[in-house]
């Protein structure tokens, strides 16, 4: 069967593949489309697998708030090049309206699951966007909350979703804005685990400028700095971003109670690459 050029570029449309990959899959399948697009896929996973042993680091966070729930999830990829290219945006916005309306129980569950739009499987969805792309991409977490939620992202970088029990736009907007900026790890001060209190009072009790303090007073001194320490720690108590002379509990007060909050930072955690793009493009070249 004659290979046109309308069918090669049909193919590429349809798959993402190269050129020359596109033409050898029809002319491997006698031109027959549904078999090359399978080829293709084939040849993309063994490609997708060999790249899954790089770092990726780089990527996005997104978020979906439906009207009875919210999801916030951080995809992963290899640079910040892919992470501005439109497909990984779109797989990661797709991925976050996914984990909303699924609610999976965990990440395992999630890549497991199938996607009722196109019949496939999230993790081989993942896999074509690797051979596609040409970067390892990787799930690496979500959190979801049911009922009242609102979201802030920041470049793709941070990301915030909160729960509450009541909806107040411009409010809640204000609450995710303030915890992407003042990173709090807890709502109230009753949240915070003793061995955190008591970690910091040990290290404070061993700082130098104390040592030669009677032990009463040097413990009283320990006692206010530990506990300005923990402010710093708790939602409720950190002055607003907008307005210092205020904390954020008095800034909600009598209006609405935050239920739950997570803040996600992008790579946080994860090893960096060290290659920049213009050694990785070298090296490819050379190779």
């Amino acid at each position: 069967m004659n290979i046109t050029a309308q069918m090669v570029k049909e193919l590429r449309d349809k798959t993402g593949a190269g050129m020359m990959d596109a033409k050898k899959a029809l002319v491997e399948t006698d031109g027959d489309m549904e078999k090359a697009m399978e080829v293709l896929r084939q040849k993309g996973m063994a490609s997708a697998d060999k790249k899954m042993g790089r770092i990726a680091a780089e990527g996005l966070i997104a978020a979906s708030v439906q009207d009875d729930c919210g999801a916030m999830v951080e995809v992963n990829c290899e640079t910040d090049f892919v992470a501005k290219n439109e497909e990984f945006k779109e797989l990661t916005s797709n991925l976050a309206d996914f984990v909303a309306k699924s609610n999976p129980a965990d990440v395992d569950a999630l890549l497991s699951s199938t996607c009722p739009e196109c019949g496939k499987v999230i993790s081989e969805i993942i896999k074509e966007k690797i051979a596609s792309i040409g970067e390892k991409i990787t799930f690496r977490r979500f959190v979801r909350y049911e009922g009242i939620t609102a979201s802030y992202i920041h470049n793709g970088k941070i990301g915030v979703l909160i729960h509450t029990d009541k909806k107040d736009d411009e409010l809640m907007n204000d609450i995710c804005l303030h915890i992407a900026s003042s990173a709090p790890e807890f709502i109230t001060r009753d949240e915070i685990p003793q061995s955190v209190i008591d970690h910091e009072t040990e290290v404070e009790m061993g700082k130098e400028d104390l040592l030669k303090k009677p032990e009463q007073i040097r413990a009283k001194i320990v006692e206010g700095r530990v506990n300005k320490l923990m402010a710093g720690k708790v939602l409720l108590e950190q002055p607003f971003i907008k307005n210092p002379d205020i904390t954020v509990g008095q800034l909600i007060e009598g209006k609405l109670t935050v239920k739950a909050f997570t803040r996600f930072m992008l790579g946080e955690g994860l090893e960096k690459r060290q290659e920049n793009f213009a050694d990785e493009v070298m090296s490819q070249i050379k190779g």
